[in-house]
This record gives C-alpha cells, structure tokens and sequence, in this order.
C-alpha cells in the first residue's frame, strides 16, 4: 500500500497533518528510547546516570555530522520531486545514502581510538563514573552507522511525503529497547548485571533492528527509492549540492553541542549530581523540543516540494498553519513542567537532593518551550527553501551567546544561572526566527513566476 503524501495539492492541514503526525510520534518514540535508559539507569544511581549522560554528548555531536548527508539528501530529493525529476531525485537520495556511510566508518574509528580523551575533556572528576562513560562512548559510537543510516533513511522517507514507515520502525525499535533495558542494565535472569554497559547494548541493538525495517520497506516505496541504486557512481554535482546545503546544518548542530559540552564543564564545577539532573532533564525537557522538531521536518518536506515546484502562497500557508500548531504544543509543555516537575522528575532521579536540583531546571526552561518550538519549526521551513547557511548564522550566534550568558548569571544565581542562560537563547532566538521568515515569505510571494 502506498504510504506517501501528496504535499503538492489538496487542502494543506490534512495533508500536513497526516505527514507530521507520525513524524512527532517518532520523535517520541525516539525519546521514550532515552528516557527508558534513563529511567533504568536511575535505578542504578545518579554516577550511572552522569556516565550515560556524559558520553551521550558524542552521540549528540555525531547527530551534527550525519546532518550533512541527512538534510542536503532531504532538501534536494524534495525540491527534484516538486520539480517532477524523479531520476535526480534517486541521485539525491543514493548520494547521501553513501556519504553518511563514509561518515559512520570515519566517526566511529575516530571516537574508539581517542575514547579516554573525549570523555576527559568533560570535567567527570569520579574514575568509576569516567570507566563505565567510555565503555559506553565505544560501544554506541562503534556501531554508530545504525542511528547514521536510521536518520538519512527517515530524512528521504520524509521527502517522499511518507512518514508512517519511519514511525512503524521506530516503534520496533522502541519495544526491543524496553525488553532489553531491564535485563541488561539491572541482569535479570540469567544475564549478568551490565548496567550503562546494558543500556549501550540495548540502544545499538534497537537501533540495528530499526535500519533493517526501513531497508526493507524500501523496496515498497514508489516516489523515491524506486529510483535509488545504493551501489551506483552518483555524478559529483549531486553530491556537491548535497554537501552545499548539508555543511551548514551540520556545522550547527556540532557547534551547539560542543557550546553544550562547554556548559557541561560549567554544570560540572557544582558536582556529578548536577551533570546528571542536566542528563535527564535535558531528556525529559526532549518531550517539547524533538516534536517541535518533528513537525519541523514535517514542513521541511512539505515546503521543500512546493517551493521546488514555485507554490509559494502554499507554502506560506503550510508555514502559519505549522506556527500555530506548535505554539500551542509549546504552551503545553510549559505548563507540564512548571507545574508537574516534582512528580516527572522523580520518575527517573530517586535522591531527595538531586530531585530538588532538577525541579529547578524543569520550571527555569519551562519558560522557553513555546519559543523553542516556534525555533525549530521554522528553521525547518527555512532550511526547506535551502537556506541553511541563514539558519545556521542565527542558531550559532545566539547559542553562542548561551556561554556569556551562563558566566554572568552563574555569577548571580549559581546553578540556576546557567538554566537561565538557556532559556534566554531560546526565547530571543524564538522571536528572532519568526520575525526573519515572515520577512523570508514576503519576498518569496513577490518572485516572478510564483503560483499563488
């Protein structure tokens, strides 16, 4: 049966609606996967957790570099069937399908070798605490072409206007994860007890089985992957143009988690119960962001195709209808964790005083949802027209400003400082995004040629 979307006609909230929703209930499936090692982990204690968390910021930083095959292969196998040219659609997606596997080879060998490096540039000042963090690094890391191609993989699928086989693998993937968290991490039955060892074997193994899904529904995809020859020579401009739009979304996301490894140092001065309340509230706080996220991408795909084909009034029109939806997803993850932080963040830390640590980082960035989510939704939109270089010049600059910002208020408010430095960049980066593309789409409906 076939599960793509058309984006190109018909009424544009049903059409976006059915493509997104799957899309964010991927992105939640994705961070029930963390929140479930979380939760186990916690079990453990807070030290498993902080070593978790720790070497979880080179899977964060490796996201970055398989953003450049991931988004320039999405927004290009887009635009080439909103234009009707299937066959540079399947260059597009074979491209980038062969650069993130290049990627993965080089970041995972990269990682093994210099693993007790990159886990002391961190500040983790307990030697068991850095021990199980590198073990960690070097099994995730190591079998990183897994998440590499799952991302790639969803990217294209989405391009194509079908999010529900990504949201179907992702949900395999989900339950492995849950069957194998409790048994490897605490060793039950016969398994020995692993702890954050368990948890990397669980996640490599959930996501091992969710490439497999997506490989082979493949074959069943009419728009795009019947066009794709993995194993054919793609002519170097499509892999140029590719690199061309990639590079600066994937500097971007590299240099806010390398900022986020810095500030990591600055929540290390307070101690390892203040790096694990960052691990997991940054988890629980994903809830918002990587939905905002998800609809993102559902309006990267859905601007990409019609700005491909010139429908620029539809794509303003998927971009308002996008604005409103996540505002309001973003006002309601700010009440759930102003006001429910005690009872959620209990759930995966279980000493009083760092629950009290982390009810303070809940209601501090609770503030910022809305703005975050109005963030990410339109450099989706934005990055859909190609404009990822403006994209990233915005996110960098003001992220940027986060370490400034958490030397002066850190100075004025200890911990706390540093919460408040976050959602201060995300609030002005929220304003600042939404005032620019208005301006973008203004613009856009006065270029010759556009469909309106």
């Amino acid at each position: 049966m076939n599960q793509n979307i058309d984006l190109l006609h018909g009424k544009i909230l049903p059409s976006l609606t059915a493509l997104a929703l799957p899309i964010m209930a991927t992105s939640l499936v994705q961070t029930a996967y963390n929140l479930t090692d979380m939760a186990w982990i916690g079990q453990v204690g807070s030290d498993a957790v902080a070593a978790v968390g720790a070497a979880g910021m080179y899977m964060w930083l490796s996201s970055g570099l398989v953003t450049i095959a991931r988004m320039g292969g999405q927004i290009k196998a887009a635009h080439a069937i909103g234009e009707g040219n299937k066959e540079a659609a399947g260059f597009y997606a074979g491209g980038a399908l062969q650069f993130t596997l290049f990627l993965a080879v080089l970041f995972a060998l990269m990682v093994n070798l210099f693993a007790w490096e990159l886990i002391g540039v961190l500040g983790l000042s307990n030697p068991a605490v850095i021990a199980d963090a590198v073990r960690y690094l070097r099994i995730t890391c190591g079998l990183i072409i897994f998440p590499f191609m799952n991302q790639t993989l969803t990217g294209l699928y989405t391009a194509a206007g079908n999010s529900r086989t990504p949201f179907m693998a992702n949900c395999i993937g989900m339950g492995v994860n849950m069957v194998l968290d409790p048994v490897l991490i605490l060793g039950l039955g016969p398994f020995p007890r692993l702890e954050a060892v368990g948890a990397a074997i669980a996640t490599v193994t959930a996501q091992g089985m969710v490439m497999l899904v997506l490989l082979y529904f493949r074959k069943s995809d009419p728009v795009l992957f019947l066009h794709v020859r993995l194993m054919k020579r793609v002519p170097a401009k499509f892999l140029a143009a590719i690199i061309k739009i990639g590079v600066p979304s994937g500097f971007q996301s590299m240099v806010y988690c390398l900022i986020s490894m810095i500030l990591t140092r600055f929540v290390a001065a307070w101690g390892d119960a203040a790096v694990a309340v960052l691990r997991v509230g940054s988890q629980i706080e994903s809830i918002s962001w990587t939905t905002a996220e998800g609809f993102g991408t559902a309006i990267n795909a859905f601007v990409g195709q019609n700005f491909g084909g010139k429908q620029y009034k539809r794509v303003k029109d998927g971009y308002m209808t996008a604005a409103v939806i996540v505002f309001i997803w973003g006002c309601l993850t700010t009440a759930v964790l102003v006001f429910g932080r005690r009872p959620v963040m209990s759930v995966f830390i279980h000493e009083p005083e760092v629950v009290l640590l982390g009810m303070e980082y809940l209601r501090v960035l609770g503030y910022s949802q809305m703005f975050m989510c109005i963030e990410l939704m339109t450099v989706g939109a934005l990055s859909g027209q190609g404009k990822t270089l403006q994209c990233s010049v915005i996110t960098i600059v003001l992220t940027t400003a986060r370490i400034p910002f958490a030397m002066i208020f850190g100075k004025m408010l200890g911990l706390n400082g540093i919460w408040w430095a976050f959602t201060v960049s995300s609030m002005l980066k929220g304003v600042l995004f939404f005032v620019y593309y208005l301006g973008v789409l203004r613009q856009l409906l006065r270029e010759p040629g556009a469909k309106v």
